[in-house]
């Protein structure tokens, strides 16, 4: 905010009233804002360096997750194709038992005896 000026008194000064702490430390002594200042930047770069780590890290992260969900898509599509297998041959067997069982019920060698009958 600023003094206002009137126009036939020119021995007013016009006064900032905005925050200039700021600056204060280096108007009073310029060497400390210099020193002030390298010490943000290495605090800045050690944020940098922290943030990059950790983006690396969640990168990293992020991959392995991707690799592990397609791992887990292949191996569930395998485990759905041994199913189909699985239930293709349940099915082959039974016919095949069914096969022997009636070529079985067919030879009179497979015929089942009366064993009571034959000890009287």
């Amino acid at each position: 905010m600023e003094v206002p000026l009137e126009e036939e008194d020119s021995t007013f000064t016009n006064i900032s009233l905005a925050d200039d702490s700021e600056l204060l430390p280096e108007v009073l002594n310029p060497g400390v804002e210099n020193s002030h200042s390298t010490m943000m930047n290495a605090d800045m770069d050690a944020v940098e360096a922290e943030n990059q780590v950790e983006l690396e890290e969640k990168t990293r992260l992020i991959n392995q997750v991707l690799e592990l969900q397609h791992t887990l898509e292949d191996l569930s599509a395998r485990v759905d194709a041994v199913k189909e297998e699985n239930l293709k041959l349940k099915s082959e067997n039974q016919v095949l038992g069914q096969y022997i069982e009636n070529l079985m019920s067919a030879s009179s060698v497979f015929q089942t005896t009366d064993t009571k009958s034959k000890r009287k």
